[in-house]
C-alpha cells in the first residue's frame, strides 16, 4: 500500500480499473489553506508534532510523510493539488453527469468523497473555501461531502443547494437519524437522497429500514481480514445487508 492520503496513493488509485473514486480527509491550516490528512494531529504520518490547525501551510509542507523503506517521502497535499492530480478523471465523470447519464451507469472517470473533519475541531469558514475551490475548478458533479457532523452538512448545502452528501457515524441507526434529520430542514432535498457512511462492521439496522438509499459502508484499515489471514470480504454479504458501495484502502483487491 502507498501512504494515505497523499499524491502517490491517489495517483495510483487512477490506474485502478473500474475504481468509482477516491475518499479523502480535509483540515484547515492555520493561514486557512484547505490540506489532505486524516488526523488533526501530524504526529501519526508525520515527522512533525502538533495540530494541523496550529500550522502555517508553509510549515506542514516542511514535513515529511514516511512511505516505507526505500521509498521517497511525501508531502502533505492541498486539496488544490489533489484535484488538479485527478482532473482528466473528474471531468469525465463530469461530462457524463452533465450529458444525463445516470449515476450509477457511469462506468468511466472518477468521483472524490470529501469528508470534512469538524467533529472534533470545528474550522471556521472550511465549508465555503471546500464549496468555492470545487466550483472554481468546475468539477461539482463529481464531488460527495461527508462528515460526522451534520452541522458542515447543513452549511455545505447552504452554499451549494445541489451538493450531494453522506453522513458519516459508527452505527448505521445513527447515520439514518442524522440523514432524516437533515433532510427535514429543506423542502428541495428529496426523503432519502442523503446517503448514509456507517461502519461496514455496524450495520445494525434490517435492510427493510434503509431500502432506496445510497449506503457507503467503510472499513478501518486495521480491521481489514485480508491484511492479516489473506481472507477476503464477502461483498455479496454486505449487499444483501443494503451496502451499496464500500470504502477500502486495497479496492485493487476487489476489483
Amino acid at each position: 500500500m502507498y501512504p494515505e492520503n497523499t499524491l502517490t496513493s491517489f495517483g495510483k488509485a487512477m490506474e485502478i480499473d473500474g475504481l468509482a473514486g477516491v475518499e479523502l480527509d480535509i483540515q484547515l491550516t492555520k493561514d486557512g489553506e484547505l490540506v489532505v490528512i486524516h488526523d488533526e494531529r501530524v504526529d501519526r504520518t508525520t515527522d512533525g508534532f502538533g495540530f494541523v490547525r496550529d500550522f502555517t501551510l508553509e510549515e506542514l509542507k516542511a514535513l515529511h510523510i514516511f512511505a516505507g523503506k526505500g521509498v521517497p517521502a511525501e508531502k502533505i497535499p492541498t486539496m488544490r493539488e489533489v484535484i488538479e492530480l485527478l482532473m482528466p478523471k473528474l471531468k469525465v465523470y463530469c461530462d457524463a453527469v452533465k450529458r444525463g447519464i445516470p449515476e450509477d451507469e457511469i462506468k468511466d472517470g472518477m468521483r472524490i468523497n470529501i469528508e470534512l473533519k469538524t467533529s472534533v475541531y470545528n474550522y471556521p469558514g472550511i465549508e465555503e473555501k471546500i464549496v468555492k475551490l470545487v466550483d472554481e475548478m468546475g468539477v461539482k458533479e463529481a464531488i460527495v461531502y461527508s462528515s460526522f457532523y451534520p452541522e458542515s452538512l447543513y452549511k455545505i448545502h447552504e452554499f451549494e443547494p445541489t451538493a450531494k452528501l453522506g453522513v458519516l457515524d459508527d452505527l448505521l441507526s445513527n447515520c439514518l437519524y442524522k440523514a432524516i434529520g437533515l433532510e427535514s430542514l429543506w423542502e428541495d432535498v428529496p426523503s432519502g437522497s442523503i446517503a448514509l457512511h456507517p461502519w461496514g462492521l455496524h450495520m445494525d439496522l434490517p435492510v427493510e429500514k434503509i431500502q432506496g438509499r445510497t449506503v457507503r459502508a467503510w472499513y478501518t484499515g486495521h480491521l481489514y481480514p485480508e491484511v492479516p489471514t489473506g481472507n477476503r470480504m464477502n461483498l455479496d454479504e454486505y449487499a444483501a445487508k443494503g451496502v451499496t458501495d464500500v470504502f477500502f484502502n486495497e479496492p485493487e483487491k476487489y476489483l
